[in-house]
């Protein structure tokens, strides 16, 4: 439960940095291309046993690592234009409710048993995420616009269940630093050549208020991942619980902490969700 404790607080500490990414004029694309380039660099440092590269090259995870970091690139700008294009809410409440994704792969893939109690806690969980990410009155989109979310709440999904994979069919217990480490890396690599074909389009704006940004984003994006995979890891809990849990818990503690950091105001439909999101931790969790 303790690494499961520590993946919420720093998923949470992602967002908000991203805040001050707002706060600060921190241009967020070539931040995140330096954050993965921290986190790459942390995960070396967190692995504790000998690297070798004729043993990483010939590791059953590598290619599944070097999909995902692709994978984290594309996501995150798929994020970033649907919430441009249907709004920061719409965008946010696709990429939570995808926890149902790896719920229902872990029931059918891997045979784990949820109780009554636990799947009115997931369909609360999926009720606290919408209520407590509403920021206005309306979230209508046209059909036009829904293919973005869509994509965002699939890609999310398809993220989580491929963590969940490695983590239960291909990963030794002391695998998973190196294996977060070098999806970090190639989601780096990635990442240079999309600041590559920039370069080609309009002035690169890296500079030193970018590269902090992304040292800050860097740290805990690595242990989010890092954490989470050892959760994971822990008997006591299936991962339809914890993705659940990770889930909720992240949209409720960003919420408190955009009311005490950043004084947003939230309706009564928010506090709702966050009344569910309890509700659903505490069903989904101990039953």
């Amino acid at each position: 439960m303790l690494a499961l404790l520590f993946s919420v607080l720093c998923t949470s500490t992602i967002f908000v940095v991203f805040k001050m990414f707002d706060v600060y004029k921190v241009q967020t694309p070539y931040a995140i291309v330096v954050n993965y380039v921290v986190a790459f660099t942390v995960g070396l440092f967190v692995y504790d046993g000998e690297i070798s590269l004729s043993e990483l090259a010939s590791s059953s995870w590598l290619l599944g690592a070097m999909a995902l970091g692709i994978f984290f690139i594309l996501i995150f700008n798929l994020m970033a234009k649907a919430s441009q294009v249907a709004g920061v809410a719409v965008a946010s409440v696709a990429t939570k409710m995808s926890l149902v994704i790896p719920v229902a792969i872990g029931v059918w893939l891997y045979q784990e048993h949820l109780s009554t109690l636990q799947v009115l806690g997931i369909v609360l969980a999926l009720a606290a995420v919408y209520f407590t990410s509403i920021k206005s009155n309306s979230m209508v989109i046209s059909k036009k616009t829904l293919i973005l979310p869509l994509l965002v709440f699939l890609g999310s999904g398809i993220i989580d269940t491929s963590i969940k994979y490695f983590e239960e069919r291909m990963l030794e217990a002391n695998e998973v630093a190196i294996f977060s480490s070098m999806t970090f890396g190639f989601a780096a690599l990635s990442g240079f050549v999309f600041i590559g074909y920039k370069v080609t389009k309009e002035k690169v704006g890296m500079n030193l208020k970018n590269v902090i940004g992304g040292v800050l984003l860097g740290i805990p994006n690595y242990f989010s991942i890092f954490f989470l995979l050892k959760a994971l890891q822990n008997e006591s809990l299936s991962s339809a619980a914890i993705f659940t849990i990770n889930n909720v818990a992240v949209v409720m503690l960003c919420t408190l902490l955009a009311i005490v950091l950043f004084k947003e105001r939230l309706s009564i439909k928010n506090w709702c969700g966050i009344g569910l999101a309890v509700l659903s931790i505490i069903l989904v969790a101990l039953f």
